[in-house]
């Protein structure tokens, strides 16, 4: 009898185990993408019914080859063409028996527009923290529903603060980190042009679509109250003082292009 693959079938189960395994081995890798969303609300209702079962992970270049080498040692395949011609930025495996491909960003997250988080990796665990995972979903252009739910039920879970809190739990645990955000929106124009009208989506969802049932996380109500939250996001945004870069770039507005279209990469 041929043994089971060495990967978990729970993807949230898996992805722990990997970070475990890292941890283990003195590398600084995180969960990111929709992972780390419900590593964050565990019994989140919307999240778990999902189907996908990608898993996306942050590392910085130090740490790179040997998270490489350890994800090919727990059982997953690399895509040898790509890591060649991307790994220095982004690695891409797949684990076949469960056909669940695995995506490694390095010291950087580029979409519409950029994240930083090489020096980010060890404020929080297992996941990036919450303010950075929540700047993954507000720079997305073309937000879609899945993107405005998980943008909402991290706003639901954790307070809004001057720090990162204490983020050593898959319960929920840690804080919004308002200078994070703030470093983003306050210095960088496009920045604040994509995430405040994200924020007037997740508004606009909240007044026109939304039920109780989107946020259901489990036997007990959400932690905040999810319309308070994403004003007083937004207000912290607006009180906040501008950089001469941020009212320079101001004056040209929507003239000009503000983000980035992504690219997709194909794999063999």
């Amino acid at each position: 009898m041929e043994p089971g693959p060495r990967t978990l079938e729970d993807p949230l189960a898996e992805a722990l185990r990997i970070v475990a395994v890292a941890d283990q081995e003195g590398l600084l890798l995180r969960l990111m993408g929709g992972m780390a969303v419900r590593a964050h609300a565990p019994e989140w209702t919307h999240r778990t019914r999902r189907v996908e079962v990608d898993l996306d992970f942050a590392t910085r270049s130090k740490d790179r080859k040997a998270v490489f080498a350890l994800l090919e040692r727990e059982g997953y395949t690399p895509d040898k063409r790509h890591n060649a011609l991307f790994g220095q930025h982004q690695g891409y495996f797949v684990d076949e028996a469960r056909r669940r491909p695995v995506d490694v960003l390095v010291d950087k997250l580029e979409m519409c527009h950029r994240i930083e988080f090489a020096d980010r990796l060890a404020a929080s665990r297992p996941t990036l923290p919450v303010a950075d995972l929540l700047l993954s979903k507000l720079q997305i252009i073309k937000i879609n529903r899945k993107d405005v739910l998980d943008a909402l039920v991290l706003l639901a879970e954790h307070p809004l603060a001057q720090d990162d809190g204490a983020q050593e739990s898959t319960q929920g645990a840690g804080a919004i980190s308002l200078p994070r955000i703030l470093a983003h929106t306050s210095n960088d124009w496009g920045w604040w042009r994509t995430v405040t009208g994200n924020l007037k989506v997740l508004q606009d969802y909240l007044d026109t679509a939304f039920t109780d049932a989107d946020l259901d996380v489990g036997p007990r109500p959400v932690r905040y109250q999810i319309r308070e939250q994403v004003a007083a996001l937004r207000a912290a945004i607006d009180a906040a003082p501008k950089s001469t870069r941020w009212r320079l770039r101001s004056t040209v507005g929507e003239r000009q292009q503000w983000y980035v279209e992504p690219e997709e990469v194909g794999h063999s």
